[in-house]
């Protein structure tokens, strides 16, 4: 025969599971936070692209940034960037020490005119991350049937990279 105890074996211990709980979802909350503020932090430095100095550089020349152009091109507040922190994966020529979230092109979905459109934003030398890129958004537009909409300003293929950045063009037109 199977009882029902009807009070804690030890005295306390639903009081004790209840801090123990308590204090582990504190701990996870804090956890989540400071994770959160990472994120945060580092996705304030990715939409400094290459740093303010070449922001500054770009405006100087009459030019907008990436972004900027997105933000006019756009409705307010549409705009879903894909693979943010996206980097290339070049060890030759020093290029290891530079790296820049999202590796010199934006890429996302966004609105015109509450009309949903896929586009890329080709600013910056091609390298085989961001051809990756590229070809995903040009897939995710082909998948839903939208438009691809590209604004260009590019210094060409990355030819630190070689034959891996030139190879990223053939697989852009092949799509």
């Amino acid at each position: 025969m199977i009882t029902r105890l009807t009070r804690p074996i030890i005295s306390g211990c639903s009081n004790l599971h209840k801090r123990l709980c308590s204090a582990a979802a504190n701990s996870s909350i804090q956890h989540t936070l400071r994770v959160a503020e990472q994120i945060e932090k580092k996705r304030a430095a990715a939409l400094l692209g290459g740093g303010q100095a070449r922001i500054d550089a770009q405006h100087k020349r009459g030019k907008l940034t990436a972004r900027e152009r997105v933000n006019l091109l756009l409705d307010k507040g549409t705009f879903r960037e894909y693979d943010m922190f996206a980097e290339h994966t070049c060890t030759e020529f020093g290029m290891e020490k530079e790296k820049y979230a999202g590796d010199s092109v934006v890429t996302g979905r966004g609105e015109i005119s509450g009309r949903t459109v896929d586009f890329t934003v080709f600013g910056g030398s091609l390298s085989s991350v961001h051809a990756r890129k590229v070809c995903k958004i040009m897939d995710e537009a082909m998948r839903v049937g939208a438009p691809v909409i590209g604004l260009n300003d590019s210094g060409g293929a990355r030819i630190q990279e070689g034959v891996e950045s030139l190879a990223g063009y053939a697989d852009i037109f092949q799509v």
